[in-house]
């Protein structure tokens, strides 16, 4: 079952135009979105999240259309970024008592759960977490008011490979709860632990939109990794 579907999405700047994106994220799964930097990854993702006016194009969350219902829909998903902005000298409870007053779902019991297996303080300051904890604190919040779908731009970007590994195992776990979750990223060598499809983006077009072991299939070349088949595509592309 498609619990997102992105049809012809469409937006125009000066220098670059993001051409009839369509792809769709299946319950329960992790999607890796990828692409070289500038390739519209992250210009789609903001589409997503009605940060950015499109030019076209439609987008359905639940068989709900963003269009007009935004607000019910935010109350179900949730976004992190590897850059991940919050008051760095207020402590995380604090920032807790302020954020849960935005969301009638808040879960009290699920905060508590996430706060524990992501191994967090509550009387700890932002300024005071490294890089994946951050990304790990953001989670939580997202977590805890009960998000069904999780949309993370290059979450895992400027993080050492320990801390990397630890979040991809943190994905699995979600998975295993039922989120749907779409990776963003350029680091296609943490797709290959936890994707289960994979939608590639190149010049502002879907190239491929499958399931990771059809896309290798259909892409790739005997004993390629997957880093290796998008870095082929993308010199291919260039010629």
């Amino acid at each position: 079952m498609n619990i997102v579907e992105i049809k012809d999405l469409c937006k125009i700047y000066p220098a670059f135009r993001l051409k009839n994106v369509s792809f769709p994220l299946e319950e329960g799964k992790i999607t890796g979105f990828i692409g070289r930097n500038g390739a519209g990854k992250t210009t789609t993702i903001k589409s997503m999240l009605n940060l950015i006016h499109t030019d076209g194009g439609e987008i359905t969350y639940f068989g709900i259309p963003l269009k007009g219902h935004e607000k019910e829909i935010k109350q179900r998903i949730g976004y992190s970024t590897g850059t991940v902005s919050w008051y760095p000298r207020k402590t995380i409870r604090e920032i807790i008592a302020v954020t849960k007053t935005f969301y009638p779902s808040w879960d009290e019991e699920a905060c508590k759960k996430y706060m524990t297996l992501f191994k967090l303080e509550d009387g700890k300051k932002p300024i005071e977490l490294s890089e994946g904890m951050k990304v790990k604190f953001n989670l939580m919040l997202a977590l805890s008011h009960r998000a069904e779908v999780l949309i993370l731009d290059e979450p895992t970007s400027g993080l050492d490979p320990f801390s990397r590994d630890e979040l991809l195992d943190v994905f699995l776990t979600l998975k295993e709860h039922g989120v749907t979750i779409l990776f963003s990223t350029h680091i296609t060598s943490d797709l290959e632990k936890c994707a289960d499809n994979i939608v590639y983006i190149s010049g502002g077009e879907i190239r491929a939109s499958s399931p990771k072991d059809a896309f290798m299939r259909d892409f790739g070349k005997p004993d390629e990794t997957l880093e290796e088949v998008f870095l082929r595509l993308e010199k291919e592309a260039r010629v």
